[in-house]
Formats: C-alpha cells, structure tokens, sequence
C-alpha cells in the first residue's frame, strides 16, 4: 500500500516503506478512498485463513463501517469495497488436511458475502513463502539438507500452488457454485511467484531471504491490482 521510501507509519499502516508498491497512492490516482486496518485494531488483528469466517461473521457491521484502525466513518457512508489477505505463513501448508481445512474456510466465507450483495469482496492470496531452506548462512543451509530438514520442502510448495489455484479457478474451484458477481480473487501469490516461474516468492526482501515482499514485486503487483479492481467494480456494479 505505502510508497517506496523510509519506514513512516505504525501497525503495518505505512505512508512510505523499503518495500512500498504504491497501491494507496494508485487507488486513490483511479478515485477510491482508501480505508485501512491492521494490527493492534479490533477487525485487523487475527487476520489467519481460518480467521476469516469468524470475522466477517461477528464484525460484518465494523468492517463496513471501518475508516482507519478503530475509527468508524459517518453514519451515512459505508465501504463498498472489501479487500482482505492473509501473510505468507498461510502459505505453509503442513499437510494435506490444513489445505482442506482453509477450503472450507472460504466456502464458509460465501455463506456470509452473499448476503451482501452490494459489497465487493475482493479476497487476496497471501504471498508465497521464500523456500524454506533459504538461509543467510549457507553452510547451515548445507547441513540441514545434508540431515534431511526439508524433505517436504516441494511438497509445502505444491500445496501452495494447488489452494490458491483453487480459490481463483471461477470453474471448478472456490467461487465455481457462485452466482453472485460481489466475490473476486486477486492472485498476489502467483504475481509474486513471477507467474509461476516456481512455487516460491521471486521478490523476496533482505535479498531474497525474508518473504515480505520487495518493493519490485509489490509494485509489480500493485500495477496489475488497479486495472483488475476497476474490471470487477464494472462488472458487480454496472454490468
């Protein structure tokens, strides 16, 4: 959200930052008002994939109404736009159960959005972990192969790929049995893996070995959310 540059800001809310994209200052060039909350606000703490249901479920009301962090805008006025995202963790998938379990998080989700039909809910895949063998310390890295650390290393990533394939597939996967057109999937995580060049963030920060993403790849994914969020705006309230 914030734009490149030093680290202004508090709770993850930042004006700028290393690793800025420049979303905020691009929404509101295309006319949005952007409201925001993260950590440490009652709607923007606890933010997991399995957060999610609870959350819209008991906060409906708060996050319609939300302008910054704790802050509710004027009666009259209501955010017509819901982006959400879970970080990279989520990405870590530990077997095949917790994929089915985040699965039925989300058809979870629909449940709720379609009572809402006025409001666009915008879900975005959390960004992809660096692999998990990435170290700054090669020969630790070495050794903890060398003993077999991260045989499931390939597999995590796999499982990475296969859920957020799912949740964007409009055919057979997440949104597949949904009329409505107020629910869209916004794939950060493939952007962020340079389109599927591997299973792994490709724009990782600290040169590669934290996956907070760069500002490359933020920025990168940012260009492509404006045109993507206009597209969807069209289509569940115009067309």
């Amino acid at each position: 959200m914030a734009d490149k540059g030093p680290s202004v800001g508090e709770n993850c809310i930042y004006k700028t930052h290393p690793n800025g994209g420049g979303l905020r200052r691009l929404l509101e060039e295309n006319n949005y008002k952007v409201h925001e909350a993260s950590y440490h606000s009652i709607i923007g703490d606890k933010t997991d994939l399995l957060d999610w249901p609870p959350k819209f479920r008991d906060h409906m009301d708060r996050i319609l109404k939300t302008k910054n962090q704790d802050e509710l805008l004027p009666d009259d006025e209501k955010n017509q736009v819901i982006m959400f995202k879970s970080c990279f963790p989520n990405n870590n998938f530990s077997d095949d159960a917790s994929v089915k379990q985040a699965q039925d998080a989300y058809k979870s989700l629909l449940t709720i959005f379609q009572k809402y039909p006025d409001t666009l809910f915008v879900a975005v895949t959390a960004p992809p972990l660096v692999p998990p063998y990435e170290t700054s310390n090669p020969f630790k890295a070495f050794i903890k192969k060398l003993l077999g650390r991260y045989k499931d290393v390939p597999a995590i990533g796999k499982r990475a790929r296969y859920f957020n394939n799912w949740l964007k597939d409009i055919e057979s996967g997440w949104l597949s049995n949904y009329a409505m057109k107020n629910v869209v999937v916004f794939d950060y995580y493939d952007i962020l893996t340079k389109n599927g060049k591997s299973n792994w963030a490709e724009y990782g920060s600290q040169h590669g070995q934290d996956s907070h993403p760069n500002s490359e790849g933020n920025s990168k994914a940012a260009e492509e959310f404006v045109p993507f969020l206009n597209r969807s705006v069209h289509r569940a309230f115009v067309s």
